[in-house]
């Protein structure tokens, strides 16, 4: 019976699949792939005939879905980059690596995100916010495509025994085995999303408001104020808080060694959630700072305020300000 769906359907069902995984839903497109290619090791004389058409079906697929994030990001720029974070079920710093990593590798690295979790889906729309050529995309995604692809079939070829007796194991199951795959998969996802739900919530107490900041802005001394995006993410929205400095996460040392502890510390990032401006917040107070907050809501918050920012066409200074007395050596 699977022999005869796979047959019939296959190549269609392949297609859906690695579509629909393209667009960035959570359908498993490489194990529809490694099955259709474990059938046709075990059937050449009809479905074997159906994997180089299946290859270019899959291909083409993928790059009908990348094409469309590509042009989300040409259109929209930065703010496709923050629907990702909103949609997504990993940590915004997750993006945040994968901005970095495109900065280090530009479109090149389309040739291996089909192979990193999370790369891809934002890899794609950020090619096209940074004005890449959409020749140039085509040619990168479509290596990148073809590798995939050819994996996943390959690896049902390779182990098309293995995988055979896995479906004979869950025919004898019947219609259990389905059950219990789907709810396992529910309940995954239904766990990252309790996970960075609770994250949020319990994040929320901490933070500091756009209107706060203002305030506090005006004091003396005033607080430090840290910008922690990307540079990819600074070129595509090149403003800052005014008098805002550039951090990384990466080296908190950087600013354990220069602010003393009870300098007053506000961070902020651009996705919405600001997950990883509040994930620096809580390292540099468990290494002793004693107020430190990210701001509420990040540089979109500010701007929607109407507050003041500040063109990035002059980077700021990375230096001590004058009205902090460094921390003693």
């Amino acid at each position: 019976m699977l022999h005869d769906l796979v047959e019939q359907y296959g190549p269609a069902l392949v297609f859906v699949n690695v579509l629909a995984a393209s667009l960035g839903l959570p359908v498993p497109a490489m194990p529809a792939l490694v099955l259709f290619g474990a059938m046709a090791a075990m059937h050449p004389g009809s479905i074997g005939t159906q994997v180089a058409p299946v290859l270019v079906l899959a291909v083409f697929a993928t790059l009908i879905g990348d094409s469309a994030w590509f042009l989300a990001g040409r259109l929209y720029g930065g703010n496709t980059l923050k629907t990702l974070c909103k949609l997504s079920l990993s940590r915004d710093t997750c993006v945040k690596k994968t901005e970095r990593f495109f900065g280090r590798w530009g479109v090149r690295v389309l040739a291996v995100a089909k192979f990193i979790p999370g790369l891809s889906i934002v890899s794609v729309p950020m090619a096209g916010a940074m004005g890449t050529t959409y020749r140039q995309f085509l040619s990168f995604d479509g290596i990148g495509a073809t590798l995939w692809s050819g994996t996943g079939l390959l690896i049902g070829v390779m182990f098309a025994p293995q995988i055979d007796m896995l479906f004979a194991g869950a025919n004898r199951l019947g219609r259990l085995s389905a059950v219990v795959v789907a709810t396992l998969l529910v309940l995954y996802a239904l766990y990252r999303w309790q996970r960075r739900r609770q994250l949020i919530k319990k994040l929320a107490k901490a933070r500091i408001t756009v209107d706060d900041l203002h305030r506090a802005m005006n004091n003396t001394p005033p607080p430090v104020v840290f910008d922690i995006r990307s540079d990819e993410k600074r070129k595509l929205d090149p403003f800052i808080i005014p008098g805002a400095l550039f951090a990384d996460e990466r080296q908190l040392s950087d600013i354990l060694e220069k602010y003393p502890h009870d300098q007053k510390l506000v961070i902020y990032c651009s996705c919405p959630n600001e997950i990883s401006a509040a994930w620096m917040a809580k390292q540099l107070a468990e290494a002793g700072f004693i107020d430190v907050l990210p701001l509420l809501g990040g540089l979109d918050a500010w701007r929607d305020s109407g507050r003041q920012t500040e063109s990035l066409s002059v980077k700021p200074s990375t230096e001590v300000p004058p009205h902090i007395t460094p921390k003693a050596v």
